[in-house]
């Protein structure tokens, strides 16, 4: 057993911020890369008067709207650990390039506005944690401002959230009285002082009931502390680590992301508990990060990360092995070996070419139309990592071109935007036409968008009103044949080939359930 390998596996944490929007991902996201020296100074994201925008919101759409759409990677070292952050667009329109994200991470940090509470979008994402039992540590943000009392928080977490919190650290106050919180785990006082560049200093206290915390914090907060503090240790279990890793159990931290408190000791914590990157089950097998050969899979795909020249980036998460620089590959779909002379590692949008990998890590290789979402490279072993679903479109338009010298760009900006995973496209088999299928209203505004400032050509849409897109398949020819010429109207192909049912309502999609038994109805692409 290679003994390099091990100890760099250990080193690695590789983890998501999921939240709501507006609950403070993208700048606790910033925070984080602050301590871990990455940047040396927060921007202000929502600020217009800033011109500096957040490091990790950085296509332009992005910056307009002061929302996340792309997952952005970010790597950095702290205290001995490599850490990679994987950012994940908040707005539900984007929920499936999140879903995805997580497939390739081996832990979660969910970020909670106190005010607000669980939201929709994060009991969704929540769902997709629990499916791949994925560890979570849980945020509670913005307590510099008035919200709930945090013992109503917990519980709220555990309702919507279907698992067990124990809170870390519990805060003193909230809202304009916030004083500052106290460290269950470390046994420590940190005061707060509103600032969004100063780290809060950290006062070591061995004793809850030391005279010391009623001079710091005033008798009165002093007592209510060590009632609440009293009242969780009746109530929550002491933190076991190993229920955490097995995604039982969820740590819970308190503090403001905008002015850096609380962070570090999420950090501090984070780096000591979060798993190393862990095994991963591939179709033939399962693949142990410690295995000598390489292997990783595609779970994005980016086009046009750099204006000036019209490339996609492919990430692609190592799962065992070390990846090196030009290095022969296996390329398991297309069954041919490549090499890859500039491979790159992210910090935001800076990029550096990497000699190497390891497992946990993601790399960016550049990618000529060779890869698609879910691809699989390797040492050489044909195998297939699994857990990479498209789903089924809710919203649909016709696209058209509406600029006839520009056809060619469209055509080029459509398919690089379809394989990136943003929406899906079908073309008719009735008409011929270009259909585009996607999760959100959102996403047709940032394709038209991109078509337009990534490649020079306009669209627009025509109105369609379907009810569902399903793939079909089954092991009767004839029945298929017999489907397909009934549903003539409503048959599509989707990029790949597969032959797609688009059911304009769903009394109509069950009638063809109940008319054609032998007919399969996927509504995902994974079958």
């Amino acid at each position: 057993m290679n003994e390099q390998l091990t100890k760099e596996i250990q080193k690695r944490r590789t983890f998501a911020i999921i939240s709501h929007p507006d609950a403070g991902k993208t700048t606790l996201t910033e925070k984080l890369l602050l301590f871990g020296g990455a940047i040396h100074v927060a921007g202000a994201v929502k600020s217009n008067k800033i011109k500096k925008t957040a490091t990790s919101d950085w296509m332009e759409i992005e910056k307009q709207r002061g929302i996340s759409v792309a997952t952005s990677v970010m790597g950095f070292e702290y205290d001995g650990y490599k850490i990679n952050i994987l950012d994940t667009p908040g707005h539900q329109d984007f929920a499936e390039d999140t879903f995805r994200t997580l497939t390739a991470v081996d832990s979660v940090i969910i970020v909670v506005d106190v005010a607000k509470g669980v939201e929709t979008q994060t009991r969704r994402l929540m769902e997709v944690c629990r499916m791949r039992n994925t560890p979570v540590i849980i945020f509670v943000n913005k307590l510099d401002r008035e919200g709930r009392d945090p013992f109503d928080i917990l519980d709220e977490l555990e309702t919507e959230l279907k698992i067990k919190v124990v809170p870390l650290t519990w805060p003193i106050n909230i809202g304009a009285k916030f004083k500052g919180v106290y460290n269950i785990y470390e046994h420590g006082l940190d005061l707060f002082t509103p600032s969004k560049q100063t780290i809060s200093e950290r006062i070591e206290i061995d004793d809850i009931n030391s005279p010391e915390i009623d001079k710091l914090v005033g008798p009165q907060d002093a007592a209510k502390l060590r009632e609440d503090i009293e009242l969780i240790n009746g109530v929550y279990p002491e933190f076991d680590e190993k229920e955490y890793l097995e995604g039982n159990v969820a740590p819970v931290f308190f503090g403001s992301a905008l002015n850096t408190f609380g962070v570090k000791e999420l950090l501090d914590c984070f780096v000591k508990i979060a798993p190393s990157p862990r095994a991963v089950v591939a179709e033939e097998r399962t693949i142990n990060p410690e295995e000598d050969g390489f292997s990783g899979f595609v779970f994005k795909i980016h086009a046009n990360m750099d204006p000036n020249h019209r490339s996609c980036i492919a990430f692609v998460k190592v799962c065992s092995g070390k990846f090196e620089r030009n290095v022969g590959y296996r390329h398991v779909r297309s069954d041919k070996v490549m090499k890859f002379a500039a491979p790159t590692a992210f910090m935001a949008q800076k990029k550096s070419v990497v000699e190497e990998a390891y497992p946990g890590d993601i790399v960016g290789i550049p990618d000529t139309g060779n890869f698609k979402i879910g691809d699989t490279l390797t040492s050489g072993e044909m195998i297939h990592f699994k857990g990479l679903p498209s789903f089924s479109p809710e919203m649909f338009k016709y696209i058209e071109n509406a600029d006839p010298m520009k056809a060619k760009q469209l055509d080029k900006g459509i398919k690089q935007l379809m394989d990136e995973g943003v929406a899906q496209l079908f073309t008719s088999s009735f008409n011929g036409r270009k259909i585009i299928g996607t999760v959100g209203q959102l996403q047709f505004e940032v394709i038209q968008y991109r078509l337009l400032h990534e490649y020079g050509a306009q669209c627009r849409w025509e109105p369609l009103s379907l009810y569902k897109a399903c793939w079909i398949e089954s092991d009767d020819e004839e029945a298929l044949e017999a489907f397909k010429k009934r549903k003539h109207q409503f048959m599509a192909k989707d990029k790949d080939g597969r032959d797609v049912f688009m059911a304009d309502s769903n009394y109509v999609l069950q009638m063809a359930r109940n008319d054609f038994p032998k007919i399969r109805f996927h509504f995902s692409s994974e079958f």
